[in-house]
């Protein structure tokens, strides 16, 4: 196994957001190795809910061995913030993220929103290919609160809630459609959804492309800070998918 990336002895929950959400508040969504959750080292969210899967401690042999086992010889995992996979393992993607937490963000409530579900999925996942804030599936709504802003009926904007790890959630796929930016809407959104996330007790923290500066410089104005640049790799397990087929 290649050398480790240095970590923390004592890491931050939002070091490793999606294995503390797959392990906590979203075990219903997880899939996980033979075994089951309470021997899992890796768990990854239904194929349907979202791309992402986590390990339990990236330094650790047995977590990669758990996620290979779970996505199968030769297939890609999405994962954050793991820096360097072990030997065997293929990098085919790569984004550098930044990790924003609120630290001073208004939160309130705008009149105009109303909670999107299953009914709205494909008005949602229409917004979601025109604008591509990031990956969104047919059932990522039923992570958490996601609400809208519509204009003569048609759904125009959008944020919600993705990762939950103790004490946090993420806030996620804010978009506006080309045709209605310039008037706030997503800023009133985050707003929006933030109030709920604070309603719980919890803090909203957010990430994005780091070559999205555009949107870093709007979260920044509205209260969130930077804390940290994670990696979000595609990884594709060692083996070959085509010798099972052989």
């Amino acid at each position: 196994m290649s050398a480790p990336a240095h970590t923390s002895p004592n890491p931050h929950v939002l070091d490793n957001p999606a294995w503390a959400a797959l392990s906590g508040a979203h075990t219903a969504f997880a899939e996980y190795p033979a075994g089951g959750a309470l021997a899992a080292r890796a768990a990854r969210y239904a194929r349907d809910v979202s791309p992402f899967a986590a390990l339990a401690d990236p330094e650790d042999p047995r977590s990669w061995a758990d996620l290979r086992a779970l996505v199968g010889d030769g297939e890609v995992a999405s994962l954050a913030g793991v820096l360097t996979p072990p030997d065997g393992w293929e990098t085919v993607g790569r984004i550098q993220g930044v990790q924003l937490v609120d630290t001073s963000l208004r939160a309130e409530p705008t009149p105009e929103a109303v909670r999107l579900g299953a009914a709205d999925v494909p008005e949602v996942l229409d917004l979601i290919r025109l604008t591509e804030p990031g990956p969104f599936l047919p059932r990522t709504v039923e992570l958490g609160t996601y609400l809208g802003i519509r204009r003569r009926g048609r759904l125009v904007a959008m944020a919600g809630e993705r990762l939950r790890p103790p004490g946090w959630t993420e806030i996620s796929a804010v978009c506006t459609h080309p045709d209605h930016r310039g008037q706030g809407l997503a800023t009133r959104l985050v707003r929006a959804v933030a109030a709920g996330i604070r309603e719980r007790g919890e803090v909203p923290f957010l990430h994005t492309s780091a070559s999205n500066t555009r949107a870093v410089r709007l979260y920044e104005s509205i209260g969130f800070t930077l804390r940290r640049r994670p990696l979000f790799l595609a990884v594709r397990a060692p083996g070959n998918t085509a010798a099972k087929f052989s």
